[in-house]
């Protein structure tokens, strides 16, 4: 393993306004360079955030066209630094829907892998609020593990969190550190955000990065906040809280040998049948 890093996660409160939305972002950025972070992560749907699909389709662009992605290119290179923009809205091949990406971006200003949200958030909450994420954006279908000098990343989005087999997954390929930009919504983070990004920690060993979206958006949407970093033995390091801001701690991957190597259970898996039919099994 390498030696320790120090990172830095941007808790913003994204709005449907995008030049807004990108003059936050930098500041933001450049507030995390001043902490002498060397790998800075933002939130789930950075760029904007809007109820309003076509709205969305208008601003959305592509990899070569993206302000947010050339901005960060000429930021990464210019103060020698990674970035992982947490997520955008971007054009989907097909016309009528976006794609939801994780962009990661390095030091020589080069996109150094993109990652497509797979699981797509299709809830009703009660209380009126429900999302139908599928309508409008296009899954991924690839997970993404990428190398950086302090080990390997694996790339998920949000609602991702929920789906424990793709973090063995990762973890199992060499995953050394999980990011999981998001924007939780307030009821949802309420009852599960802490919990989950713990899980997710402790089942594989491996360092959680989580940006978040905070505060009240566009058509009143409201998210949680809250963006953690949490060691692979559970510990939270850093809570954003919920207003915007950055949140700092240091990265120690020597900490993910550790805690594998007191509880390795990523190498027991064991072949199991179902027995039982109807309703005998829950």
């Amino acid at each position: 393993m390498n030696s320790k890093f120090l990172t830095s996660l941007i808790q913003m409160n994204s709005t449907n306004n995008l030049d807004k939305n990108l003059n936050e972002y930098l500041s933001k950025l450049n507030e995390a360079v001043s902490c002498g972070s060397k790998f800075i992560l933002s939130p789930e749907v950075t760029n904007f955030i809007t109820n309003n699909h076509e709205q969305r389709l208008k601003i959305a662009k592509t990899d070569k066209t993206d302000i947010f992605i050339n901005e960060t290119k000429s930021f990464c290179l210019k103060n020698s630094v990674w970035v992982l923009i947490g997520s955008l809205v971007m054009q989907g091949n097909n016309r009528n829907k976006c794609v939801n990406s994780s962009i990661l971006i390095d030091p020589k200003g080069d996109i150094k892998c993109k990652y497509d949200k797979i699981h797509m958030f299709d809830v009703a909450l009660g209380d009126g609020q429900y999302y139908r994420e599928s309508e409008t954006y296009e899954p991924g279908s690839e997970a993404v593990i990428a190398d950086i000098p302090w080990g390997r990343i694996g790339l998920t989005i949000c609602y991702d969190v929920r789906f424990a087999y793709l973090y063995r997954t990762l973890s199992q390929n060499g995953a050394d550190f999980l990011t999981i930009p998001a924007a939780f919504t307030k009821m949802s983070g309420e009852a599960h955000w802490h919990v989950l990004q713990r899980a997710r920690a402790i089942e594989t060993g491996c360092y959680v990065i989580a940006a978040a979206q905070c505060g009240t958006h566009a058509e009143n949407r409201q998210t949680f906040g809250h963006s953690l970093i949490v060691d692979p033995w559970g510990t939270v390091l850093a809570d954003g809280g919920d207003a915007p801001g950055v949140i700092t701690a240091t990265i120690d991957p020597a900490r993910v040998a550790d805690a594998r190597s007191k509880i390795p259970a990523l190498t027991h898996d064991r072949d199991y049948v179902l027995s039982g039919s109807g309703s005998d099994i829950e």
